[in-house]
């Protein structure tokens, strides 16, 4: 029997992110969890504008429809709130999309630091 995967996918407030979501739905076996998760550091803005909240909305549907829920955190440390979440809901997979430039997570700041407090968990990027 195989074991049970909890898949957490890390998104941003931007429609294109749906992409992410459905990746990690693709990843997903009979018995496997879903999460969606989106962190805002507390020194930035929520919301920029209209269309992030927009963004957020659409996302919460494609979450919805694959059966996972979206959970929002503001936090001051982005990245170990994004660890102890997957902590807490013993993640074993951890969906990312590729940085800007096309950088691997050898070469990707926020995926290396998470790779080394999450040493046990599969990072997929997309």
């Amino acid at each position: 029997m195989k074991d049970r995967r909890n898949i957490m996918v890390c998104v941003t407030q931007q429609k294109t992110c749906e992409r992410l979501i459905k990746g990690g739905h693709n990843e997903m076996g009979e018995g496997d969890s879903l999460f969606v998760i989106h962190v805002v550091s507390e020194k930035d803005n929520f919301l920029y504008n209209s269309n992030d909240g927009e963004a957020l909305e659409y996302l919460f549907e494609v979450s919805k429809k694959v059966g996972a829920d979206l959970t929002v955190i503001r936090s001051k440390d982005v990245i170990k709130a994004i660890s102890d979440f997957a902590l807490k809901n013993d993640i074993t997979h951890i969906i990312m999309g590729s940085s800007p430039n096309g950088e691997e997570i050898e070469n990707n700041s926020i995926g290396l630091v998470l790779k080394k407090m999450l040493p046990k968990a599969r990072f997929i990027i997309i």
